[in-house]
């Protein structure tokens, strides 16, 4: 005879009769375990290895379900789901089966779990975007309950973005109540806009071992809100995934069943916080706290490793949203065919590679081959989309012949005027050229050749919002007067006088004549700071890297260029066996100092930060995130920043604007922004690892690499800097090409969006998901309410319509002339907005896509054509 089993937590159980079996003294709460499988797809092992363990994973999620009637399991990052339907259509089939039923849940909704700070804002729309139009398309649902389980931060943009994407709550994991404030469980997440999405931050850890879940549980009721009653807490094996196995799910069952830590139940995250809803009630609900910006901070060290993964992203970023505009122009008033797929192909490149092991850092070596790869394949596709684009649009320009001259169209990628300095190598003019109504002056060509007839020019061009602007070349140099004055000590110009010490190579006075206020007279501390940085890779227990330093040692000083357009000082330093060289530009109208750096990096288990010191009192600092702005302590704290931090006082301000780097601080004593312009720790070096003093490993960040940043000074606050457009133009200059003569029917100049360049900025101009409609994007950037009108020649009308402070708003605009209507961040029309006010406006012109120049134009030999007047072959 076999008498029944006690409480014992090991071996076989029966199932759970509903509680029946319970004692009485169980806890009077109910835990909701969910099931889940959390995979990297890529961290210390390749893509291509995440890409099969995802169907394994799922193949053992189906049989856990075929075991247990009572399993369900809970799925997000939509590109795993992605890579099982293109290798397993059997598994894909059963696994819709299982959505279907209800037991294969679908939340997050993204592509990939992001890092969340670091990619643009547009990246964390079309995240959603991508991933939730997949999950309707493929499943017929989409995800209500947002889930990041694994990223090291999250900005405080994030709940009008996940509103806005159909998800109304946010589960996450970091950071942990010893990283933050923030001492709830569950709480209302609010972003400056006043959108909230329920938060929940997962006690102790999203996976467990793969043996009984006693341990997790315990752990996770140990780091709960235990005022909270009920809980959810997550089981699987993860990282490398696995998911949830044989020994999780009896152990739940027989925990269930002895009552050792209340009900227990395989549940969901959208079951737990329904019920959670309906047992607080409206009343319970609205007593949760309410946390406002960002949740931070967990690995600081991730916003500066890998300088290489950090450019590569805001370098795609910056070309497919280019692509974008331009090919909407090319479909509408061009005929071209739409290039979907193309542009489906690179921002999935794009936004997998924004997974929070790659863009932080924290990866192996050789995940970062693949990703430079995948990156690359999507600045390619962007540039043909560009390139074709210019072409069909210039051959319809209106360009008369004009002998011995060179015509070069100027295209601007960006939604509001820009006026740009264009950098143009050119042949066949001995004697130099010019741009006539342009501020213009010969720069060193790129080609080190024997050709006399090669040279560069630099131009000043003034060029349409989003549209172009044809310029000509001609014979010849031109003299010019301007306010510019140069010396190898002093740069000048009506504006701004910035005056460097030779001894130091930096800054020793930026006097802003608007204000009369000094920048950085008598402020003291070095700019170049060198330190020991014995950290892991993701900085783990770091607070600040503001540490005092060695300075690097000035070698030379430069006046590379002193024309009436623009002045170049270059200082070069060096320090061990690195050099760093900084190129100090100012132009004649110039309101900041551009600054381009090159480094040629050679130190191990070091760091160097750039700093600014000002004489700024009492500061505020504000640091740029994605869609919006956070201001932060002046303690040296280490911080995210999209592309731009400010330190400014009542009167008077300086930011620093980068276009690839993330990780700053701003410092007191004296008030300054410190730029982690580099570290070089270990590959995926996970402290509390010890490294072997003997061992041999691979270093981070090791030779040269190159990037800008501007110095901009003003007065009052940030606000009246446009220092995210600054940013914008930083990263995506605008575009110059050579053209020939022909006749055309288009004007010599050519806007197709403008936004008038205020605090509502547009941020993305492309074609509809589902037809062929324009889609407009904005948000309002200063933090203050107003109504703006956004000019759409392209689509022949102007758009009027009312921001709220830090308000993100999507407009689809037909081409037809219908009404324009407001979408969702999913491009899905917002069912009870009333249509958004528009006009009639100047259209712009369509071109005859088979124009054909006259034959005397096409005779024509442009300057550029001409054989050089020496060459190589007639020795």
């Amino acid at each position: 005879m076999t008498a029944p089993m006690a409480n014992a937590p090991n071996g076989d159980q029966p199932l759970p009769q509903r509680g029946r079996d319970r004692p009485a003294a169980t806890p009077d709460r109910t835990l909701h375990m969910v099931g889940n499988a959390h995979l990297d797809p890529v961290w210390l092992w390749p893509w291509q290895e995440g890409y099969q363990e995802a169907r394994a994973t799922f193949w053992s999620a189906i049989h856990r379900m075929d075991e247990y009637p009572d399993f369900v399991f809970t799925c997000n990052q939509v590109v795993l789901l992605s890579w099982v339907e293109e290798s397993d259509p059997e598994l894909f089939a059963r696994i819709r089966r299982r959505v279907a039923e209800g037991r294969w849940q679908l939340v997050g909704g993204w592509w990939v779990e992001p890092d969340c700070n670091l990619p643009a804002g547009e990246s964390f729309v079309r995240q959603g975007l991508v991933g939730q139009r997949y999950l309707r398309e493929r499943f017929g649902v989409t995800a209500t309950v947002g889930m990041n389980v694994d990223p090291f931060g999250h900005h405080g943009m994030l709940p009008q973005i996940l509103r806005g994407q159909g998800l109304s709550s946010y589960v996450f994991t970091r950071p942990g109540p010893h990283e933050t404030s923030l001492a709830g469980t569950a709480f209302w997440w609010e972003s400056p806009d006043g959108s909230r999405v329920l938060g929940y931050r997962i006690p102790y850890e999203y996976c467990s071992p793969p043996g009984e879940v006693g341990f997790q549980v315990d752990k996770s009721l140990g780091a709960a809100d235990p005022a909270l009653g009920d809980l959810m807490i997550f089981f699987g094996v993860g990282n490398h995934g696995g998911g949830p196995t044989r020994a999780n799910i009896e152990s739940i069952h027989r925990y269930d069943r002895m009552g050792s830590f209340g009900r227990m139940v395989i549940s969901s995250p959208g079951r737990y916080l329904d019920e959670l809803a309906k047992r607080l009630g409206e009343d319970g609900l609205n007593a949760l706290p309410v946390w406002h910006g960002d949740l931070q901070m967990h690995a600081p060290g991730c916003y500066s490793a890998h300088s290489g993964i950090k450019k590569w992203q805001r370098r795609a970023q910056a070309a497919i949203l280019s692509a974008e505009r331009w090919a909407v122009v090319g479909a509408a008033l061009f005929g071209l065919e739409p290039p979907r797929a193309d542009l489906a192909r690179a921002w999935r490149q794009i936004l997998f590679n924004q997974f929070h092991d790659v863009l932080p850092g924290s990866a192996i070596e050789t995940a970062y081959d693949d990703a430079r790869d995948q990156l690359g394949e999507a600045v390619a596709i962007a540039k043909r989309i560009v390139a074709r684009t210019h072409n069909v649009i210039a051959r319809q320009v209106d360009i008369p012949l004009e002998e011995g001259t060179q015509p070069v169209l100027v295209f601007n990628p960006h939604p509001w005027e820009v006026t740009a300095e264009v950098e143009l190598q050119y042949g066949g003019q001995l004697a130099g050229v010019h741009v006539p109504g342009a501020l213009s002056q010969p720069i060193q060509p790129v080609a080190t050749t024997d050709d006399p007839a090669r040279g560069a020019i630099v131009f000043e061009a003034a060029v349409p919002a989003f549209g172009y602007r044809l310029f000509r070349l001609r014979p010849g140099t031109q003299a010019a007067e301007t306010s510019l004055r140069a010396s190898p000590r002093v740069l000048e110009n009506a504006v701004l006088r910035a005056e460097f010490d030779p001894s130091t190579g930096w800054l020793s006075s930026l006097l802003d004549k608007r204000t009369g206020a000094d920048l950085v007279a008598g402020a003291h501390g070095e700019h170049t700071q060198i330190s020991q940085d014995p950290t892991d890779t993701w900085g783990h227990h770091v607070r600040s890297y503001r540490w005092p330093g060695v300075a690097m040692r000035t070698t030379r000083m430069t006046l590379r260029e002193a024309g009436p357009l623009r002045a170049r000082l270059r200082v070069e330093r060096e320090w061990n066996r690195s050099t760093l060289v900084e190129e100090f530009l100012l132009s004649h109208g110039a309101d900041h100092l551009e600054v381009r750096v090159t480094l040629d990096w050679r130190e191990q288990a070091h760091q160097l930060k750039l700093c600014f010191p000002t004489s700024l009192a009492r500061p505020v600092a504000t640091y740029e995130i994605p869609f919006g702005v956070v201001r932060r302590p002046v303690d040296g704290t280490e911080n995210p920043a999209q592309s731009w931090v400010d330190l400014s006082d009542t009167a008077a301000g300086l930011a620093v604007v980068s276009d690839a780097k993330h990780g700053y601080d701003v410092s007191p004593d004296p008030a300054s922004v410190g730029m982690t312009a580099v570290r070089s720790p270990v590959y995926s070096w996970h402290d509390p690892r010890e490294l072997d003093a003997d061992g041999i490993y691979s270093y981070q960040d090791q030779g040269v690499q190159t990037f800008r940043y501007l110095l901009v000074p003003h007065a009052g606050d940030w606000r009246a800097a446009r220092l995210s457009r600054r940013a914008a133009e930083l990263g995506a200059p605008v575009r110059a090409m050579l053209e020939s003569f022909h006749r055309g029917a288009l004007p010599a100049s050519q806007s197709y969006v403008a936004d008038g360049g205020g605090p509502v900025m547009v941020t993305a101009v492309k074609a509809h998901e589902d037809g062929d409609d324009l889609i407009v994007r904005a948000v309002e950037t200063t933090g203050s309410a107003g109504e703006t009108t956004i000019a759409i020649p392209l689509a022949g009308r102007s758009v009027t319509a009312a921001f709220g402070p830090h308000q993100i708003r999507t407009f689809r605009v037909p081409l037809d002339g219908g009404e324009v209507r407001e979408t969702d961040l999913i491009e899905w029309d917002l069912p009870d907005a009333p249509p958004v006010p528009s006009a009639p406006a100047p259209a712009a012109p369509a071109g005859a896509r088979h124009a054909e120049p006259d034959r005397d134009s096409s005779d024509a030999t442009l300057p550029a054509e001409r054989p050089a007047r020496f060459s190589p072959y007639d020795r």
